[in-house]
């Protein structure tokens, strides 16, 4: 498995300690940043984490900010990204088994290190059940079909979005 994790300065904290238990898992990962506490927009991090793992090129993704709610609202703006924000071990693990969610995020200001923690290894050990809950997300990759990457990316390059 390949993760793209990212955070904006918000969130710097609990990436860094999830980038430490991804090492601990023996994950392959990439940071895609904010690598200090300077004052970021999380919609610039939260686009490259959701492209990246949309085009295929990782597995999963995992976004924080102070929520959680800004990266999760920005990474569904890109088609094929499916993301829930999980601070507890139950959604998290349903996230994945009925609804596929590929990017998961959390919140500095929300969730302690230790709970994030927890969450991450569930989120990463689960697997999608398939059979009825399939159906349901090819509903949602429908939706995804009206958009292009490329115009979301247009738009938040240019203003508008988020």
């Amino acid at each position: 498995m390949k993760v793209a994790i990212g955070s904006d300065h918000a969130g710097l904290r609990l990436k860094n300690a999830m980038v430490e238990t991804l090492k601990e898992l023996g994950v392959t990962y990439d940071d895609f940043g904010t690598y200090d506490e300077s004052s970021v927009d999380y919609p610039d991090y939260g686009l490259k984490v959701a492209q990246a793992v949309a085009s295929g090129a990782y597995d999963r993704g995992v976004l924080i900010c102070g929520s959680g709610l800004g990266m999760c609202i920005t990474a569904n703006k890109v088609p094929g990204i499916r993301a829930v924000t999980a601070h507890d071990v139950y959604s998290a693990e349903m996230s994945r088994r009925h609804n596929d969610a590929n990017v998961l995020t959390m919140g500095e200001r929300v969730v302690g290190v230790g709970v994030a923690e927890q969450v991450l290894k569930v989120w990463l050990a689960a697997e999608f059940e398939g059979g009825r809950h399939a159906r349901r997300v090819d509903k949602m990759n429908q939706l995804d079909r009206k958009r292009s990457p490329a115009d979301v990316a247009a738009d938040l390059a240019g203003g508008a979005g988020c």
